[in-house]
Formats: structure tokens, C-alpha cells, sequence
């Protein structure tokens, strides 16, 4: 059964993996496991990996009803609100160092959005009305300084002036707006929304569902577009299959929250045009190819990529129950991530990224600002939740 063996490796694996790493000196939790399972102690803390970490704790501690779990998310807390938040201007830094003090000081659009889903989860979990204000306070400021009257852009330095994005663009292309950044504000305002319904977070996240419908989605091609300059233009010739397979289900769970029939389906219908394209085109020997740029497939295994492709597998059966191959496809891609994704040394988690040969790339490290347990911690708790049958 998927549940179990999600369960498994939740609590044996990765709870176990990110609970070792909390920094009782310095505080939050440290910025770097090398591939030789090393810690550096001294690397710097990201938003990012600190935000992905409250959120994970908090849903653990909910899901799972586990008191040591709430502990671990208010350790998180902590040091997001004493250390990653601008007191001054507002909005949460890049990074830190060790010490917890401002090491990049940029604001970045991607940033704030985990910060809000992060301190959204711990106000359902704790139940603390600070870390919804939190929350609230960051929404209103990336509507009312990370974006214009088209959507959302990028990056800002410290008071809020334009930067070029070096940190989400990739591929020698500067991106005024990236579909990355879109898809997770709309999951920081879904997170909020869950938290705490409001009218200004809905109406956020419809217009963020509208631009994926007119802007982003090609339905001719079957696929979203990547990276784009400000009137949505797209820049490189890039099809990026987690983030296709990651948005099939993402936008239906947060569309669902809106209790809007018509919407709901007509962003059912395109996630499910996603996940067909994914399984025709990057289910392969088991697992999910990275993604294909100007007709080039990138064979490499990368691990956020098996975990998403799981649940939007999952996710397409559920609405569709007759057609099975998507659950074997879903049980196939844990199988495979079981046997290779997964690091079989004690006291590990999963490798970054794994060749077509099943060996793993030890140039990459088992945690650090990107690599974070929300992919795969997620991935597991949404098949608890979810129970399919495989």
C-alpha cells in the first residue's frame, strides 16, 4: 500500500534526517549536508530551506498528531521570525549566516511566498495568532511591492528596487517573471487562504489562476512556459516536466479551497492535460525525466521531480479511477525511488539527483538552501492523506 510505505518513510527516513540537523546554538536549523554526509555547521541559512522547514514540521505535527514535530516547527519559527524578517523595511531576507545574520539581504517574490505558506502551517498547527499575522503582513506586502498590474516579478534588493534575477532564472536567460515564482505565491496565498479565508487572498489566487489559463499554459503544446520578460514572452524553448507534473496537482488542491465548480474544473481539465503529457513524454524506465530543452532531454533523475510526479500521478487517478495506469505509474516511480532516489546510508535521506544508471551525482549535497524536506516530505503526507489504494 502506498500509504505505508509513505509512512515508513516519513518516520523512519526523513523526519528522522531533518530532526538531526537543528542548530541549538545559533538557532534554526543547519544550512548544509554534504554528499559525504558531512554537516557544515558555518554554512549560510536560507529562507527558503528555514520556510519549507517550518511548513514541513508544522504539517507533520498535524498530520501526524506528534507533539516533538510542533516542537521542532516553533524551533523553525523562531528563527524565521527573529532572524530571516526584515524588522526594518519589511519582507524576509535570502539568506543569513550561521549566526543568523543578514548575509544576502535581497528581497526575492519567491521568498516571501514560502514564508507565508510556512507561517501558515504553523498557525494551523500551533495555533499562534502572531505567525498569522505574520503571514497576512507578507501577503499584503508582495501584492503591494513584488509585483505590477500584469503579475508578479522577481527579485528586489533590500528597499525594494528592481534586481535582475541571477537566483530563479538559468540557462543564460534573465526572466522578468518565471512560472516557478507564480505557481508558489499561489501556494503561499492557498496556505493562507486554508489558514484563514479572506477576499483578498481569493481574489489573488484567481487572478494568479487566470494567468496560468491565458499566459502560461499552451495548449497547443501541451505545456507550460517557463521563463518569460514582462509582457509574458517566453525566453528559452525549456519544457520543464516536475514543474508540469507539480502544477497538475498543486493548482487543483488550491482551487479547490475556493469551492468554485466551474473554475475547479476548467483548472481540473488543464492539470489533467499536464499529467497526460508528463506520462507520454517523461515517464521512463520507471521514473520522470528532468526536462527537455530546445528538443535536448536531460536524462538526470532529480529528486523533487520523482516526488511531485508521484502525486500528480496520484492525483490524475484519483479523478480519473478507470484509468489505472496512472497508480501503477505512481507505485512504479516509488518503487524506483525506494530502490535508487533514496540514500541507503545510515542517517541519510534522499540523493539530489541520480543518473540513468541509478548513481547517484556526488557533487550535490543531501540538504542545503534547495534541498529541503518539503518535496518528499510532502509527497509523503499527501499519501496518507490520500490513501490510494496502490
Amino acid at each position: 500500500m502506498l500509504r505505508e510505505r509513505a509512512r515508513t518513510m516519513l518516520e523512519e527516513q526523513i523526519l528522522p534526517f531533518w530532526k538531526s540537523l537543528r542548530d541549538d546554538e545559533f538557532g534554526g536549523y543547519y544550512g548544509q549536508v554534504n554528499f559525504d554526509r558531512s554537516v557544515d555547521r558555518r554554512a549560510e541559512k536560507g529562507c527558503i530551506l528555514h520556510s519549507r522547514i517550518l511548513w514541513f514540521f508544522s504539517r507533520c505535527a498535524k498530520a501526524l498528531d506528534r507533539r516533538d514535530c510542533l516542537e521542532e516547527a516553533e524551533h523553525a519559527y523562531r528563527f524565521l521570525r527573529d532572524r530571516l524578517l526584515d524588522r526594518e523595511f519589511g519582507g524576509a531576507y535570502w539568506s543569513v549566516d550561521f549566526h543568523g545574520n543578514p548575509q544576502d539581504d535581497s528581497k526575492h517574490t519567491y521568498c516571501q511566498a514560502f514564508a507565508v505558506y510556512g507561517l501558515s502551517a504553523y498557525y494551523e498547527a500551533s495555533g499562534d495568532a502572531e505567525a498569522l499575522r505574520l503571514a497576512t503582513e507578507l501577503f499584503h506586502l508582495i501584492e503591494g511591492k513584488f509585483r505590477d498590474a500584469g503579475g508578479y516579478l522577481e527579485a528586489f534588493d533590500r528597499r525594494f528596487a528592481p534586481v535582475e534575477d541571477e537566483k530563479l532564472s538559468e540557462n543564460g536567460v534573465m526572466a522578468e517573471r518565471t512560472m516557478n515564482t507564480l505557481l508558489h505565491v499561489f501556494e503561499g496565498c492557498a496556505g493562507l487562504y486554508q489558514a484563514k479565508p479572506d477576499p483578498k487572498v481569493e481574489a489573488a489566487m484567481r487572478e494568479i489562476l487566470a494567468i496560468f489559463q491565458e499566459k502560461v499554459y499552451n495548449p497547443s503544446l501541451r505545456r507550460q512556459e517557463v521563463f518569460f520578460d514582462r509582457d509574458y514572452h517566453s525566453l528559452i524553448d525549456l519544457h520543464s516536466y516536475g514543474h508540469d507534473i507539480e502544477t497538475s496537482w498543486l493548482l487543483d488542491w488550491g482551487c479547490g479551497l475556493l469551492g468554485d465548480a466551474e473554475l475547479s474544473a476548467r483548472i481540473s481539465a488543464l492539470g489533467s492535460a499536464l499529467a497526460e503529457s508528463v506520462y507520454d513524454r517523461a515517464f521512463r524506465d520507471h521514473s520522470v525525466r528532468n526536462e527537455c530543452e530546445r528538443g535536448k532531454v536531460d536524462e538526470t533523475r532529480i529528486w523533487w521531480v520523482q516526488a511531485e510526479a508521484v502525486l500528480g500521478f496520484v492525483n490524475e487517478w484519483e479523478k480519473h479511477p478507470q484509468d489505472e495506469k496512472f497508480l501503477h505509474a505512481a507505485g512504479d516511480v516509488l518503487d524506483f525511488i525506494q530502490q535508487f532516489q533514496t540514500d541507503h546510508r545510515s542517517g541519510s535521506e534522499w540523493f539530489w539527483a541520480v543518473g540513468p544508471d541509478g548513481e547517484p551525482d556526488s557533487s550535490q549535497p543531501l540538504a542545503g538552501m534547495w534541498k529541503c524536506p518539503y518535496h518528499n516530505g510532502r509527497m509523503c503526507l499527501e499519501l496518507i492523506r490520500r490513501n490510494p489504494h496502490g
